[in-house]
């Protein structure tokens, strides 16, 4: 083992029993499994980080998930555990001008990403700002409800995970249950995070969301083609957030996040930034593009557009 691998580790293990060390001695602040609670329980808590696992070790966590979200839903449920594809960086890219404020990019990616209905849980949101404001924050509307859409003197902005190259979020994650990977998507180990929620309050663009209760989630509507890192069922007590449709996207050939697929006016782009023929490519070095919050150096991979 490299010395940078190891010290990884290390520090991966280290961190964590130390933050679960605080938060037993508070007692409240941690619900530990009952002393006679069932293996998989057990196996599930003091499971290791997922990039510590070796491929046998891996193997077992997915059987065991699969097992226990298939018992769950009462249908066979896969869940991938598929890598960054080589020499593929992904981004993200959104014409203002023809946004609708429709929110069918929401409502996708709720059925796709397996988001909980009750409390409802949205990775996007749809904002609707004033044409002669701009972008303009302060007048922002994320409850706009008119009759018919896009409304006289209105645009849209859809907000959702920015994949920054430099995520704040990942920073203040006490137990490093969240970190960028090499294809540009930031992933969250649901397993590993304790739900601290530092990374929500280090996340300009509130792209991440707690889970306070179990996610309702109905058997019909559960869709069984999942990844560890993306929108496999999250226990409670976690965050959550877009990964670009981590579980579409990493697969050969790629498919396009649900958002994009289902948007009916072709306002979402997507693809690899490395490729110098894709059409993310094009968009960059041809439209009038501007990045959200810019200011703060987090450097996103969404790039807005007119």
């Amino acid at each position: 083992m490299s010395c940078k691998s190891g010290c990884d580790k290390h520090v991966l293990q280290k961190s964590r029993r130390k933050v679960l060390k605080g938060l037993a001695a508070g007692v409240a602040a941690l619900a530990l499994p009952a002393p006679n609670a069932s293996a998989s329980i057990w196996d599930a808590f003091f499971q290791e980080h997922f990039r510590e696992l070796d491929k046998e070790g891996l193997q077992k966590v997915i059987a065991r998930l699969e097992e226990q979200y298939s018992k769950e839903y009462g249908k066979q449920v896969n869940v991938k555990a598929t890598p960054p594809i080589e020499g593929v960086r992904f981004g993200y890219g959104l014409d203002l001008s023809r946004c609708v404020g429709c929110r069918r990019c929401v409502y996708g990616c709720v059925q796709e990403n397996n988001q909980s209905r009750s409390p409802q849980i949205h990775w996007i949101k749809v904002l609707q700002l004033e044409k002669e404001k701009g972008v303009y924050l302060d007048v922002a509307e994320h409850y706009y409800n008119p009759s018919e859409v896009p409304e006289k003197g209105h645009f849209y902005m859809p907000v959702q995970c920015q994949q920054c190259e430099n995520p704040p979020c990942t920073k203040v994650c006490p137990v490093q249950a969240t970190w960028p990977e090499k294809d540009g998507i930031v992933v969250v180990d649901y397993n590993w995070c304790i739900g601290c929620r530092y990374c929500m309050a280090a996340c300009p663009y509130g792209a991440r969301h707690f889970n306070w209760t179990k996610a309702s989630l109905p058997a019909e509507e559960m869709n069984p083609d999942t990844h560890y890192l993306g929108n496999r069922p999250r226990p409670s007590g976690v965050v959550e957030k877009c990964t670009f449709c981590i579980q579409r996207t990493r697969e050969k050939p790629g498919r396009y996040p649900a958002c994009e697929e289902v948007c009916p006016v072709g306002a979402r782009k997507f693809g690899n930034l490395l490729d110098p023929k894709s059409e993310m490519r094009y968009l960059i070095e041809n439209k009038r593009v501007f990045l959200f919050k810019e200011d703060l150096n987090t450097q996103p991979k969404f790039f807005y557009f007119y």
